[in-house]
């Protein structure tokens, strides 16, 4: 990492790195494309089936494994439109077959406006693709969140 002034710039160790980066940053923002549409069916193709762990500002306790979310993803199917959203300063960090994605999200939707810090902890599995096995969306500054203004109360 290097510092210019008061940025710093995240470096990958080589091209090969860097475009395994962009590639798994780019399965993100298209499942957050089609989530911010009403449509969990890119979360739902990007989360593990064989080992899945979640944590939400939302859900009180981890979420243990992928069909636990059924009830998460029936709640936001055709609901959830964003206004806008931005994703801010992903970097990826690798381990041997393990990526760990970190950025903000910044969104203000339909139902509620919410910025978030995202951690997406990848895996490649058998079948040689990526799948997130753990992610946590924890709210930016929670105690400026005043979660009583949900625009609407059905996923909640």
């Amino acid at each position: 990492m290097k510092d210019e002034g008061s940025k710093k710039i995240w470096h990958y160790r080589n091209d090969d790195e860097k475009q395994m980066a962009e590639y798994i940053i780019g399965l993100e923002k298209s499942a957050l494309e089609k989530w911010f549409n009403g449509d969990v069916s890119g979360y739902a193709g990007l989360w593990s089936k064989r080992s899945f762990t979640y944590f939400d500002a939302v859900e009180p306790k981890r979420i243990e494994q992928f069909e636990d979310m059924a009830a998460l993803l029936k709640r936001v199917e055709g609901k959830l439109k964003a206004e806008n959203f931005e994703v801010r300063d992903p970097r990826v960090q690798f381990g041997q077959d393990m990526a760990v994605l970190t950025y903000q999200l910044f969104s203000q939707t339909n139902l509620v406006d919410v910025d978030y810090n995202c951690i997406e902890v990848f895996q490649k599995e058998g079948d040689g693709e990526w799948y997130v096995i753990h992610s946590t969306w924890s709210i930016i500054r929670p105690m400026d969140m005043d979660f009583s203004v949900f625009k609407s109360k059905e996923i909640v």
